[in-house]
Formats: C-alpha cells, structure tokens, sequence
C-alpha cells in the first residue's frame, strides 16, 4: 500500500508540472505597454486616424504598435447609464464595468434607492470586471480605458459595447438590456490571436449588506444536473475553480443575488472569490480602532472555450421574479428549469414554500398589510391544532389516572438488577397496560411536535420572503427585523406565563410544573429578543390564541377533571 500511496503522488506532481506548463504556454502574460494609453490626443504626425463620436462620447485611438499588434483605446473615462423601469446602472469605460447598480423598486436603510455596489468592496473589484488566472492581464483588462459604442443616456432595450487593443491582447465586451432584471453577456479576450479565460464576475458583497447578520447570510450558489449546492462563507476558499455543468452560477445574500446562467452549461466554470472587510461598529461615528471583520463572497463564471455566451440576473430573490428566468439546457435553448431554487426554505421547505406561497394568496386576495396576513394565518393554523391541544390533555389525564398501577408495575420489578433479562418484562406489562387503557405516553408531545414545524417554517419563510422586507405593521418598521423597543419580546413572556399557568397538566409534578411555568416564558422572551419581529407576531397572536382556547377548556367537563387530578396529586403529596 505504501508502494501504491508514493507511485499515486508521484504521477499527481508530474501531472501537475505538465499541466501547469501547458497552461503558461496557452496564457502567456501579456507583454508590457509599449505604447500608454494615452490621455491627452495623439499626434496627428503619427499618422493615427482619430474616431470622432457624437454625444461626448470619448474618441477611439487606434494607431501602429510594431509589425501587426493595434492598440485600441479612449483617451479619457467616460460613464453610460443604462436603465429601464427596474434598474439603473452606470457603466464606466475604465475596465467596462459596473460602478452602480439601482434597483428602483427597492430602497436601502436611509429610504434612497437601493444601489447593490456595496461601496465598502469595491476595492476587490466592479461588478463585470473579468477574472483572467494571469494577475497581471487581469489588472490590464480591468484597469484599461475602453471605446464604447455610446455613451450618456441609453434606455432599455438596447446594447453597449466596449472594444480594447494594447499590444497581443484584445478585449470585446458586449452588453444587451431587455425590460427585465436580466442582461445578456458576451466576453471574448484574445493573446496572440487565442481566445483567453477571463469570466466575467460579480465580485464581493451586495449594497444591502450592513450588518453582520446579512453579511452572514451571503453564500455562494449553483445548479448543476438540477441539484442545488449552497457554500457559506467558510467553504468558500478564493480562487477556486469549479467545472460545470452549471445550470445556474452565482451570489446571493438574504434578499438579492447576482446569477450566471450559461448559455452553454457543459462547458461553464466558476471561480470563486472569498475576502474580508473592516466595517465601522458605528457608521454614523465612524472609528478606524472600533471595526468589524465580516467575510464578503464573489463569483466569476464564464466559458472554458475563451468566449463567454451567458445572461446575468441581478435583482431581488422574489418568487415571482426568479420562476420567470429560465436557464439553459443547450446552447441557444432556454428551456431548464427556472430560479426558483434560488430562494432557499431550509429544511422546513416541505412546509415554508406552501405556507409563504399561502401568505402571498392571503396578501393578494385577503389583506393588504403582511402582520395582517400574518395574523390571519396565525389564527387558522392554531384552529386546526385546537383538536391536538384537546387530545393532549386528554391523553396527560389518562396517563396521571395510570400513575399508580404503573407504580406497582415498577415495585415489583424493582428487586431485579438494571441489567437482569427479566427487568425487561416491566417494559412489557407497562406496554401491555397502555394499550389496553387506551394510554399513549407520547400523546401530550404530539401538539408541540406538530407545531414546532410550523414554527421553523415561519422563520424560514420570514427570512427569505423580500416581500416582508422593510414591510410595516403597527409600531413596528420592518417585519423581518426584530422588534428595536421590545415590545413584542415583552408581549411573549406575559403571554406564555399566562398559557402555562392556565394549561393544567396532570401528568407532572406540582414543583416542576411551577418551574416550568415560569422558566418556559423567559426562555422563549430571550430567544424572540432577536427573532424576525413577524415570527414574534405569529407567537404571540398563538398564545392570546391559545389563552382564550384554554379559558374556554378549563371550563367543561375534562378541564374539571384535569385539575381535579391535580388537586389530589397535591394533597398526596403534602401530607407525605
């Protein structure tokens, strides 16, 4: 084995060493400029013809640069906007890239329109600026002023597009705008005539992202074969190449994601981006010695082929939005399965994704505000678990009604060792009396299981519903955001002291019970102090719920009984 274990590595290494060979002879780095990029006009003398463009549109300057190499670029930095009724993004022909990207629809944290640039990462690079394995081509296709096809004011749909020439390398970037949040890409780099690797990308974080929560939240994505991978941060290592197919490649964090969707899957790469930044505890009061670390992720994806062919969604993670882009199966087919799965409901999702798709139906057709429809969601889910709560006490009482026969049961076993083959017969006749009683042991749990589900999937539904973003009720600014004066955190423990101490249960012990009748509310108040302020909402609307639904129950015949069992219990118990 260890024979096999050194021959093994010793291939890998050669392979290694070949292959890297063969890659810097196809991505050799290109040779330094010779010719600058020129700011100022060139020389007439020179004999290089000048492009003159309408609308302050810079020049092209194209002029020799030896026997055949053509340089090709403008002699200023110039912007072109480009919007339709969903965005706004201004391109800058330094590296023809993105320098802001508006959703219209969307606002940040101060009321303006939401810019998904994240000003604080920026330095890691623009939104489709090129990843090229060659550092230094890199930083010469992203740093190098392109000649584009217009400039000022384009309205969608439309097309922009930006040329580039220095030495043995060339660049064309080809941008097209529908009336969607989709573009479509076209990236073609070429050395010595051969078409390079470079993708283009989305490089680090989103606008949205203020906090270390939403930074947290931020994740790398794919489909492949119509599965889904998600990679949180500390998967996540930069540089890293992933080989397609991709259906879809991209970004995301809580509400928005930036998405490749390949036109040719099989041949797809992604290379993923992972770095960090220094975010002040107090933006407002900024202190370079008060910061916060948080990890911010990227993704490149384009074409192994050289020439990249891909659409690029930028826009909010709403299901509406993501289940009408559909990817590719072929190249020139758009017929795979849509975004959807971008939008991810956790484990819960058998349950969130109809229960939000409810909440939706319930907003259209019910309500206008979302705590509305929360509440009226809240109150039909508890109705139909009204039965469960009944069975459950139903079931605590017959258990209590059994507490002394199980005793004797357990007295009579009680002279064999823990490890005798006969102690196992008191499980068998305690087994025996349950079922011939009508006795279930597990009947008291059996609402808290079924309602603790629902209760995973509102959270998961709250977190990834943009559609509760920023969404108002009451006092309260943002449903998806906890409660900032606490009221509802306040609301919750009085609520679940009042549902414990009215709930009888006659199947525990006086002193536990009493624990738990106060342990119980704080817990939960303490947890609920940084949950989504809907999720509050739904709990707390529950236990008034649950309050009048007990009220009523203590008042018939198996709510006497229940305490009456109690009673007697406590009566044993003190004259012992």
């Amino acid at each position: 084995m260890l024979m096999v274990f050194a021959v093994t590595f010793a291939l890998i290494i050669i392979s290694q060493i070949f292959l890297f060979k063969d890659k810097s002879k196809q991505q050799p780095k290109p040779a330094p400029d010779q010719t600058s990029q020129s700011n100022a006009p060139q020389s007439e003398a020179a004999g290089a013809p000048v492009e003159a463009v309408s609308k302050g549109r810079a020049p092209a300057v194209t002029k020799p640069a030896g026997k055949s190499a053509v340089t090709k670029s403008a002699p200023s930095e110039v912007e072109t906007v480009v919007e339709n009724d969903l965005f706004r993004i201004v391109f800058t022909n330094r590296g023809a890239q993105a320098k802001s990207w508006v959703l219209k629809k969307y606002k940040d944290e101060d009321g303006h329109p939401l810019d998904l640039v994240n000003p604080l990462a920026v330095k890691f690079g623009l939104p489709l600026s090129l990843y090229a394995y060659d550092e230094d081509l890199r930083k010469q296709v992203n740093s190098a002023l392109y000649v584009g096809s217009a400039s000022g004011a384009i309205t969608a749909p439309g097309e922009l597009t930006y040329e580039y020439a220095q030495g043995d390398t060339t660049v064309r970037k080809t941008f097209q705008f529908a009336d969607t949040y989709v573009i479509s890409v076209e990236i073609e780099v070429t050395q010595n005539g051969k078409p390079v690797q470079a993708y283009p990308m989305w490089p680090a974080a989103f606008g949205d992202q203020s906090t270390g929560p939403s930074y947290a939240s931020a994740k790398i994505e794919y489909m492949a074969n119509d599965k889904v991978e998600r990679l949180a941060p500390k998967k996540v290592s930069s540089g890293n190449t992933l080989r397609g197919p991709f259906n879809w490649a991209g970004s995301q964090d809580q509400y928005f994601a930036a998405i490749f969707l390949p036109d040719n899957p099989d041949s797809a790469a992604m290379v993923t981006l992972h770095n960090s930044i220094s975010v002040p505890k107090d933006p407002k009061n900024p202190d370079p010695n008060n910061l916060n670390h948080y990890d911010v992720l990227g993704a490149a994806v384009g074409d192994v082929s050289g020439i990249t062919r891909e659409r690029l969604f930028v826009g909010p993670k709403a299901l509406h939005v993501l289940e009408s882009v559909r990817s590719s199966t072929a190249p020139g087919q758009i017929n795979g399965p849509d975004l959807r799965n971008v939008v991810d409901f956790g484990f819960f999702s058998l349950i969130a994704r109809p229960l939000f798709l409810w909440l939706l139906w319930t907003h259209e057709h019910m309500a206008s505000n979302w705590g509305v429809c929360i509440m009226i969601l809240t109150v039909i889910i508890n109705l139909v678990l009204l039965p469960l709560r009944i069975t459950s006490m139903k079931s605590a009482l017959k258990m209590q009604k059994l507490q002394p026969q199980m005793k004797a049961i357990q007295e009579k076993y009680k002279k064999y060792p823990l490890r005798d083959p006969r102690r196992s017969e008191m499980n068998v006749e305690i087994g025996a009396l349950y079922k011939r009683e009508g006795a279930n042991p597990a009947g008291g749990c059996v609402p808290l299981i079924i309602q603790m589900p629902f209760l995973f999937a509102f959270y998961s539904m709250l977190g990834v519903g943009i559609e509760l973003r920023q969404a108002p009720f009451l006092w309260l600014h943002d449903l998806s955001s906890p409660d900032k004066i606490f009221i509802l955190p306040v609301l919750i423990v009085i609520t679940t002291f009042l549902v414990q101490k009215m709930t009888p249960n006659a199947g525990m012990d006086p002193k536990q019970q009493q624990m738990m009748t106060l342990m119980m509310p704080l817990m939960i108040g303490f947890f609920s102090y940084s949950l989504p302020a809907g999720l509050s909402v739904y709990w707390t609307v529950g236990n008034f719920i649950a309050i009048a639904q007990q009220y009523i129950m203590n008042r018939t015949g198996l709510g006497r009984e229940m305490r009456e069992e109690m009673e007697k219990r406590a009566r044993k118990k003190a004259s012992k």
